[in-house]
């Protein structure tokens, strides 16, 4: 399945509004938000993204590989993780390993299934279905998160 490169027109508009709820302490859910030095210019750029937990070992990921937040996570290898008003430093280790990939990916709909909508947008999946989700890690970017 192809993966669009184009972001929706509503993303950006959504991701502020959401940094700025989580700045002021309101719980969103799943949402945190993931700060991460710029590739260039080393300041911190912030994205919302939905960790989940499987196997006892943290997790975010992406459906598009070349979004800045991925490619400064991939050069940065850190980031701060905030939930609300707290934040803590984090290392943010690039998952190759096709098996374990595919095991988060699998997890995605159940553990963070307000996620699933984002996915089927971008064209990463057209369903829920942990199977679809599951064949779809390959084309998908995930970190796991360490304390």
């Amino acid at each position: 399945m192809a993966v669009t490169t184009a972001l929706p027109g509503w993303l950006k508009p959504m991701n502020r509004l959401v940094k700025l709820l989580s700045r002021t302490g309101l719980p969103l859910g799943t949402i945190h938000v993931l700060s991460v030095p710029g590739r260039t210019t080393g300041a911190m750029r912030a994205t919302p993204v939905s960790p989940l937990t499987v196997d006892g070992k943290r997790y975010v990921l992406s459906p598009l590989p070349t979004s800045d937040w991925v490619r400064n996570a991939q050069v940065a290898g850190w980031g701060l993780l905030a939930a609300g008003r707290k934040s803590s430093r984090v290392r943010l280790e690039e998952v190759t390993d096709p098996v374990e990939k595919a095991a988060v990916l699998r997890a995605f709909p159940a553990e963070v299934p307000t996620g699933v909508p984002f996915f089927v947008r971008v064209g990463a999946v057209t369903s829920g279905s942990p199977d679809e989700f599951e064949a779809a890690a390959p084309g998908c970017v995930v970190f796991r998160v360490v304390s």
